[in-house]
């Protein structure tokens, strides 16, 4: 298992809309490819943004997975709606400890 930690920070005073936007638009489509893990918005430390994990089996699964969402039709449509309000992006993988729980 690998999980993706993706950042996105956002123009300030738009996050309530671009989480609004992402769960209407975006989750429906990608959670179709990949298991939500977490989401959360910052209160502390970089301000304005939103925190997804994502687990997939391992990077070839990810990059599997990914391409796959890449070509669903719905994807473009969907993350267009909140591009515009995308100041930054940020994206790593993590491993998980070996006492974490599956």
């Amino acid at each position: 298992m690998i999980y993706e930690h993706r950042t996105y920070r956002v123009q300030p005073g738009t996050l309530p809309e671009f989480m609004k936007l992402y769960n209407d638009h975006v989750f429906p489509v990608i959670s179709k490819y990949a298991k939500l893990n977490g989401a959360w918005a910052t209160e502390s430390g970089t301000l304005n943004s939103a925190v997804f994990v994502w687990g997939y089996d391992d990077f070839g699964h990810r990059t599997d997975q990914r391409a796959k969402l890449a070509a669903d039709p719905e994807w473009g449509p969907a993350v267009s709606k909140i591009v515009p309000f995308l100041v930054h992006q940020e994206s790593f993988f993590m491993n998980p400890a070996p006492f974490m729980p599956e």
